[in-house]
């Protein structure tokens, strides 16, 4: 029998001389992944993700309120909308005329626009196709046009507003001629024998009266 014994080896080292190939790993793993950690949480806070909500994202679950003529901020209802019209022209000469059918809604009317400042002609009978209408117009000459308007906004409501028109030809009324005037009120049976405070207290002429050509 040989008395020789086993001879140990010392256990293999890395190629490089160092730690071994598996903790090189390791390093450079975790070092890959901070990198990337760094790059995700400055793209997050670049995006504004992170940071703090935009106006956008802000819950909107306040009421309006509105205020004066419509203004509105956060909060609960508070008043009303307070409706506005332009002031008033009263240059030109103003005749009404009864297109309701009913006993003596032209000189009622002419009475209630005399009241209030404008200047009115005699009263007189719709005649032709308008002599019998269901709602109230108001026409005008060529230069009338505020006049008009004005007139127009007296009886206007919300639901109802009324327009003032160019003045057709003939003129829609008995002897086609309305005198030196140059606005023709043509009462319709909604406003025959109704007193504009009633109808303006009522009903606030709170829309635009525009004038179609």
């Amino acid at each position: 029998m040989s008395n020789d014994q086993p001879v140990r080896r010392p256990p293999a080292k890395s190629s490089g001389g160092g730690a071994p190939m598996g903790s090189t790993i390791s390093i450079v793993i975790a070092v890959v992944a901070v990198v990337v950690g760094f790059i995700i949480l400055r793209n997050i806070n670049s995006s504004g993700s992170a940071a703090s909500p935009s106006p956008n994202s802000i819950p909107t679950n306040t009421t309006a309120t509105t205020i004066g003529t419509g203004t509105t901020i956060g909060g609960s209802a508070t008043t009303t909308p307070t409706a506005t019209t332009g002031p008033l022209v009263q240059t030109a000469q103003v005749v009404v005329a009864n297109a309701s059918g009913q006993k003596g809604a032209a000189s009622f009317a002419t009475t209630e626009l005399k009241a209030v400042g404008f200047t009115m002609g005699a009263p007189t009978d719709a005649f032709g196709p308008e002599k019998s209408l269901p709602t109230t117009k108001v026409y005008y000459v060529a230069g009338a046009e505020a006049t008009a308007a004005s007139v127009a906004q007296m009886y206007s409501t919300a639901a109802s507003p009324v327009h003032a028109l160019a003045m057709p030809t003939p003129i829609p009324v008995k002897g086609a001629s309305i005198g030196s005037a140059t606005v023709l009120v043509m009462i319709g049976k909604d406003l025959a024998n109704k007193a504009l405070p009633a109808i303006a207290v009522a009903n606030p002429a709170s829309v635009a009266t525009t004038i179609a050509g």
